[in-house]
């Protein structure tokens, strides 16, 4: 399943403004700094994110062909505010939801597992 593009530019205007006071805090959310490949200025996106074995796993919400996850695709990496603490990501992987859910840690595998979407990108903690 893929959300719908309404609701992803819905969420680019109205909803991520909001979520970028509190995602770097809130448990499942984190804040995705990354640089504009083409006009170099950085952006924070909020996302939901699990914890993986070395890195964090982010669902693909609405599918692959996302401006954020290119920018990070052609820059190899950004920056993860989580729990209040910024480090660094790279290496980005996209891969099915089945196989990022087996490097998911704790109890959030199962629910990573479950939820309806078909894609997840990997990061590893720099």
């Amino acid at each position: 399943m893929q959300l719908p593009q309404r609701l992803a530019r819905f969420n680019r205007y109205v909803t991520n403004p909001i979520q970028r006071r509190w995602a770097g805090w809130a448990p499942t959310m984190g804040i995705l700094e990354h640089t504009g490949r083409r006009s170099g200025r950085t952006y924070r996106t909020p996302l939901t994110v699990f914890s993986t074995d070395d890195g964090v796993a982010i669902l693909l919400t609405y599918g692959p062909n996302r401006d954020w996850l290119k920018n990070l695709t052609a820059a190899g990496g950004g920056r993860l505010r989580r729990y209040g603490r910024t480090f660094d990501v790279r290496d980005p992987a996209v891969m099915t939801r089945q196989q990022a859910a087996e490097h998911v840690t704790g109890l959030s595998r199962r629910v990573f597992a479950r939820l309806p979407f078909e894609n997840a990108v990997l990061l590893k903690r720099a």
